[in-house]
């Protein structure tokens, strides 16, 4: 868990990834005038070490009133999508229920402008207790869905039972139905997704400060 500090009364934002390699990217990222302080929890893999990581760090003193963020990468279902474009959730689903996401147009209109040369899709994400090939990739974007990954749907409905808050999911398409990976990280489809998470930490934290923002 890596913490940045910021206004000390204004709540903090914490980004919730899985793997190391997200983290990584991230923390090489700048979230120079965050609202609040900003942390970045590495929760692990799977919906179950998601669940058990964000219920944890939200009952950490300070933490109660965090707006959320889960990220990293993703699989993408729709047939044109590209490793390295942006999937910027409106919900999150899987098989316990769908949570509803938090300024999605504001969210993606500071991706386009922190990341301006991606395609950025939006949609329903999709959760897995495993990883999605082939004709279940299909099947999941028969049914709404536009990319799927392990984490995202575990992390933000953990956070909203914890405690009313803003939460949201940003996942980088790390291979998609014509561009499948073996292994992140040893094709460029994986560097391409890398390079594009360690830009996404300056939109989140203007999407937090503008939800902090007073109505007028």
């Amino acid at each position: 868990m890596t913490t940045g500090t910021g206004t000390p009364s204004a709540p903090p934002l914490l980004v919730a990834c899985a793997l190391g390699i997200e983290r990584l990217a991230l923390r090489g990222g700048t979230h120079g005038g965050a609202a609040g302080p900003v942390t970045v929890l590495r929760t692990g893999m799977g919906p179950q070490a998601a669940d058990l990581a964000v219920t944890r760090a939200l009952r950490v003193p300070g933490m109660p009133d965090a707006a959320v963020i889960a990220t990293g990468f993703c699989a993408g279902l729709a047939p044109g999508m590209h490793p390295g474009d942006l999937v910027v959730a409106d919900r999150t689903r899987d098989h316990l229920g769908h949570t509803d996401c938090s300024g999605v147009e504001l969210l993606a209109k500071e991706l386009a402008r922190a990341v301006p040369s991606r395609v950025i899709h939006t949609g329903t994400l999709m959760g897995s207790d495993h990883v999605v090939r082939g004709a279940e990739r299909a099947a999941l974007h028969a049914g709404g869905a536009i990319a799927v990954d392990m984490e995202s749907a575990a992390t933000l409905r953990s956070a909203v039972r914890t405690g009313p808050r803003p939460v949201a999911a940003v996942r980088v398409v790390v291979d998609a139905p014509e561009h499948e990976l073996v292994r992140i990280g040893t094709l460029r489809g994986g560097i391409s997704a890398f390079r594009v998470l360690r830009t996404v930490l300056p939109a989140f934290v203007e999407w937090h400060r503008s939800l902090l923002l007073p109505r007028r």
